[in-house]
């Protein structure tokens, strides 16, 4: 009798353990049976939403801020994803490579992030859902100084406020 009932506890233990749903991340088991970890559901409207699947940063040549043609074509989708997700407001960050003085940079970066923040208004997107910031070189996503780490600091990200 003993028994039947620690066998009744332990089923039912397990049970309540199978019945918990993940926090973050879902496991599965993949058809060898082995399991696999999957990455937990992006919001819609989320900033993980506009980095993943839109894209939100574009970058320039060196000592410029005129918009390429991918930068307009990721800042078109940035556009449509906004129009998209009305309660969104977004701040546009103007950064530059290591290059030239924290003044000249600052500047430089003031006029990639209005760069952009203009296209995405001749998109449609109303000025009031945009702002601007220059952080000229003092934000480097790459610290390095190499042309490919100046190349990947030389950019704008569109921020989710």
């Amino acid at each position: 009798m003993r028994f039947k009932i620690v066998s009744l506890i332990a089923v039912a233990g397990v049970v309540a353990a199978c019945g918990t749903a993940p926090t973050s991340e879902t496991a599965s088991t993949s058809g060898d049976g082995s399991a696999t970890t999957s990455q937990p559901k992006i919001m819609p409207g989320s900033a993980d939403d506009l980095r993943v699947n839109v894209g939100d940063r574009v970058f320039f040549a060196f000592d410029r801020y005129e918009l390429t043609a991918e930068a307009r074509a990721t800042l078109q989708k940035q556009a449509a994803w906004m129009l998209a997700n009305s309660n969104v407001n977004v701040t546009i960050e103007g950064h530059c490579d290591e290059r030239g003085t924290r003044e000249y940079n600052l500047a430089l970066g003031d006029r990639r992030a209005n760069a952009a923040a203009d296209y995405l208004m001749t998109l449609n997107v109303p000025s009031t859902r945009i702002s601007t910031i220059s952080y000229g070189k003092e934000r480097p996503v790459d610290p390095a100084s190499t042309e490919a780490a100046w190349a990947q600091n030389r950019r704008s990200v569109t921020v989710v406020k």
